[in-house]
């Protein structure tokens, strides 16, 4: 069995993968991560054809023709697309063989993937039956705060609670972790592109111009600072709804907080109730230690301070935060037998659909 396990390592890749809503990252066994892709795919209606997937799609967002669609086919941290999620994974994955230059016809990779806490078996099995007709020798399965918690390198094993807070694009995954299991968790849609229709709301309501989707996300990402510090502006042009005709405006890190406040509030409040929940000692390991926050919504200007004056608790933003969920997925593949226990479901271990 050792000497198949070894002809596997030398001609086959592991890869980790973080299947999000807004974006798709890829670890591969010695290279790291070497695709960080859009999870977005233009199809030919006319033809059933892909045209183009990650970031090549995106561009095409919002300026197609009719015969062409551009889908994102994961909503929320699910599949709501199988078809296409299937092309998607099929595309990042050849991609990654032709990248680490390992591709082989005859032994298929390893994957591991993270999926959002709380997620149910049907969609468990989704996941696991698109990244198999996408050519994927054996499938394992783990949830994205436990992956995050082991690429940040927490001791996930021990006996000594952690927090992590993982805001993604399509969800945020609140879970305090210990032993290599969730000890609680709460699964959130205020996520990433939830606070993009925030500010898209905002402006519309207060500026009365209509914005779309990749200005609001520069606006999060260059303007928002959810403590008030130095200011910040930038400039931004929409459709004015009264007049119908292109309008420049300023927006401000007010603007912004405003916008965001509402949101940002129940994710607070979504903290405090699973520290409530989560058993006294493991608290005071959390207290102890601190929470760390995961995800591109953990790189938001001033939000771990927020959250540190609201719960009086240290708050640590995880170095590469984007990458700690397929950095982990990349580490449980490094030592399957170390991290089998966090693993939420092997390949075969499903129930049937």
């Amino acid at each position: 069995m050792k000497f198949l396990d070894d002809i596997y390592k030398k001609f086959s890749n592991d890869i980790g993968i973080d299947l999000g809503t807004a974006n798709t990252l890829v670890w591969v066994r010695g290279h790291g991560i070497i695709i960080d892709e859009p999870s977005i795919v233009a199809i030919n209606k006319k033809t059933g054809r892909v045209v183009a997937v990650g970031s090549e799609a995106k561009k095409m967002l919002g300026r197609t023709p009719g015969h062409i669609d551009v889908i994102r086919p994961l909503v929320d941290g699910v599949i709501s697309d199988f078809e296409v999620t299937e092309e998607m994974l099929h595309y990042l994955i050849n991609k990654a063989e032709r990248l680490s230059k390992r591709q082989s016809k005859f032994i298929r990779p390893r994957v591991v993937v993270g999926v959002p806490s709380g997620i149910t078996n049907v969609e468990t099995r989704a996941v696991i039956d698109a990244a198999k007709s996408a050519g994927v020798r054996e499938v394992y399965i783990v949830e994205e705060p436990m992956a995050a918690a082991i690429g940040i390198g927490l001791p996930v094993n021990d006996p000594v609670g952690s927090m992590v807070v993982d805001i993604g694009g399509g969800t945020s995954d609140i879970a305090v972790i210990s032993l290599g299991g969730i000890v609680q968790s709460k699964n959130l849609k205020i996520a990433g592109d939830h606070l993009n229709r925030d500010i898209i709301n905002h402006i519309r309501n207060e500026f009365k111009i209509l914005i779309g989707e990749k200005t609001a996300e520069d606006i999060k990402i260059k303007v928002s600072s959810i403590v008030p510090r130095e200011p910040l502006e930038m400039n931004i042009r929409g459709r004015d709804l009264i007049t119908g005709l292109p309008r420049e405006i300023i927006v401000t890190d007010t603007d912004v907080r405003e916008a965001l406040n509402s949101s940002i509030r129940i994710l607070i409040d979504s903290i405090k109730e699973v520290l409530e929940r989560t058993p006294p000692e493991i608290v005071a390991d959390v207290m102890r230690r601190g929470i760390f926050l995961s995800g591109g919504g953990g790189l938001i200007h001033n939000l771990d301070v927020l959250i540190n004056r609201e719960l009086n608790i240290p708050v640590h933003v995880a170095p590469d935060a984007l990458s700690a969920v397929a950095r982990g997925a990349g580490m449980i593949l490094e030592d399957l037998e170390l991290y089998r226990g966090v693993l939420l479901h092997e390949y075969d271990e499903l129930p049937p659909r």
